[in-house]
């Protein structure tokens, strides 16, 4: 993802549309849902970078998650936001046991994440995740709507519907701070990012998830992964904070 000419930085802190961004960016408050769905890895394997490698649960399987995010209170403003990633290693990095660790270690937050789709419904934390991060974000349409004990978040693009993900809300548990890695691209070259997670009001299911897809390409993706489907598990969390540093070429 090219960086966009319109943002400058210096150093840790970035100008973007006249407006100074300083590193580390923190998300003070966020509500957010996820579903992760066990997908055919050949298929997952032409949607990410040569550098990395799938986190594969099974031979021959590979691990996407789908996210939808409201942020109320963060440095980028407040937004709506959808994710669809693939857990993912360092090419040639250690893995410690194959196969029978890594549903252990996503469970963990030990296994990084590569960013596939990042639509947002806002042009300046658009600007700001592709200059800073190499995030691929775009302003898309996205409708987020919270009931008491179900979410649901449908996204629009190009004026066709992508997808809408439902699943369970609310949750009792409280998740520590936990260091986690994500993987971008700016430049055509493969990023790291280190960045923090913690949350209140937690949630997790076994399926739990819904997702109907609709008839833009990036619905057809999903589609050669096998999805809709049946999620493995689902996440909720009410109140999520988290803090994202510098992005470090590979």
């Amino acid at each position: 993802m090219n960086a966009i000419p319109a943002a400058q930085s210096a150093g840790t802190s970035f100008v973007i549309q006249g407006r100074e961004v300083r590193l580390p960016v923190v998300v003070r408050d966020a509500c957010s849902g996820a579903a992760t769905y066990v997908v055919a890895a050949d298929a997952a394997r032409r949607l990410i970078p040569a550098a990395l490698e799938l986190a594969q649960p099974w031979p021959g399987r590979a691990l996407c998650s789908i996210a939808a995010i409201q942020y109320r209170d963060n440095d980028l403003g407040d937004y709506n936001e959808v994710s669809i990633a693939f857990f993912v290693r360092e090419r040639g990095r250690g893995r410690g046991l194959p196969y029978v660790g890594t549903i252990a270690d996503v469970l963990r937050g030990r296994v990084a994440t590569y960013i596939r789709h990042l639509p947002v419904n806002q042009s300046f934390t658009c600007e700001a995740g592709r200059m800073i991060w190499g995030f691929p974000k775009t302003v898309e349409r996205i409708e987020f709507a919270a009931g008491d004990a179900r979410a649901t978040c449908a996204l629009y693009m190009d004026g066709a519907h992508v997808l809408t993900l439902a699943l369970a809300r609310g949750g009792t548990r409280r998740l520590p701070e936990s260091a986690l890695t994500t993987y971008s691209l700016i430049d055509g070259v493969p990023h790291r990012t280190a960045f923090s997670s913690a949350g209140d009001g937690v949630g997790f299911h076994l399926g739990g998830a819904e997702l109907t897809l609709g008839s833009h390409p990036i619905a057809d993706e999903l589609r050669t992964l096998g999805l809709p489907k049946r999620a493995l598990m689902t996440m909720w969390m009410e109140h999520m904070r988290g803090r994202f540093e510098a992005a470090v070429p590979l």
